[in-house]
């Protein structure tokens, strides 16, 4: 199903094969109208002018390319042009996204909804999701997905919109956010789905290094809600624009996610090791 290249722009400029264009260009219009290509991206966060695990997206960039095709990605060539259209942007901290073709290389800042601080005091309010994800560990604009799930995101539970959408499988077992990492404590494990059924998220990564400094480690496993239900555990998710954020609801379960001491902790721990990152790279 096709699905434009571009989606959610903002700022005033964009860079597209090896030019900076303004957003009131003709060709920004152009490039958000649907395509049939095949369109590889990565979403970066930009901290203190620094493009956070550049080289976790680009290693996954180029794995995603090499599932599905057979050309070059230029990695070096692909973060020149990021850093060049960063500094000419002027853009301190925010998101860009990097959008990847046989032929095409766009580069934008993106417009993404930020979690509130009662969020991350608080929790967050999510649906549940019926989709089982084919090639979990290829990210590739896929129109069907994305479709389906930007409807749902306009429908509201017993709580009001959801910030995020929380995927079941076909045997009704949680696994992973619509644009998130998933994890939940139980019994005080931390469990997350395993890596053949997820997209191995960049934070991901460094969630489960903050889970070691934290004392603890990751546990493959996989729940129905109903198992949840009643039990003393935490619900949280983990994604590049916003970190590690509780939640509160899935439709009508409730957890007390942001009041967990273990959660509590591998945020603390996550939050120093992407201070330390950032220290490292300025």
């Amino acid at each position: 199903m096709a699905y434009p290249l571009m989606e959610h722009l903002t700022g005033e400029t964009f860079y597209y094969n090896g030019s900076i264009y303004k957003s009131t260009d003709s060709l920004a219009e152009e490039l958000s109208g649907p395509s049939d290509l095949r369109t590889y991206y990565e979403t970066l966060r930009i901290m203190e002018g620094v493009l956070l695990y550049a080289e976790d997206h680009m290693d996954r960039l180029s794995k995603s390319v090499a599932s599905l095709e057979d050309f070059p990605v230029d990695i070096e060539g692909i973060l020149d042009s990021a850093k060049t259209f960063i500094e000419d942007s002027g853009i301190n901290s925010g998101n860009i996204r990097i959008v990847l073709t046989k032929s095409q290389l766009l580069i934008h800042e993106v417009d993404i909804k930020l979690p509130t601080e009662d969020m991350f005091r608080n929790g967050i309010n999510t649906s549940l999701l019926k989709w089982e994800r084919q090639t979990p560990n290829v990210k590739v604009f896929r129109g069907d997905y994305k479709n389906t799930v930007n409807k749902k995101f306009t429908e509201e539970n017993e709580h009001g919109l959801p910030f995020e959408l929380v995927l079941a499988d076909n045997e009704d077992r949680i696994y992973e956010g619509s644009m998130s990492n998933l994890f939940v404590i139980k019994d005080g494990k931390v469990y997350s789905a395993p890596d053949s059924k997820i997209l191995i998220g960049i934070t991901r990564r460094r969630v489960i290094e903050a889970l070691r400094r934290a004392g603890t480690e990751l546990t493959e496993g996989m729940f129905k809600l109903e198992d949840l239900k009643g039990t003393d555990c935490a619900v949280f998710v983990s994604s590049t624009p916003f970190d590690i954020l509780p939640v509160r609801y899935i439709d009508g379960y409730s957890f007390d996610s942001a009041d967990n001491g273990l959660l509590q902790m591998i945020a603390r721990e996550y939050k120093a090791y992407t201070a330390e990152y950032i220290a490292a790279h300025k």
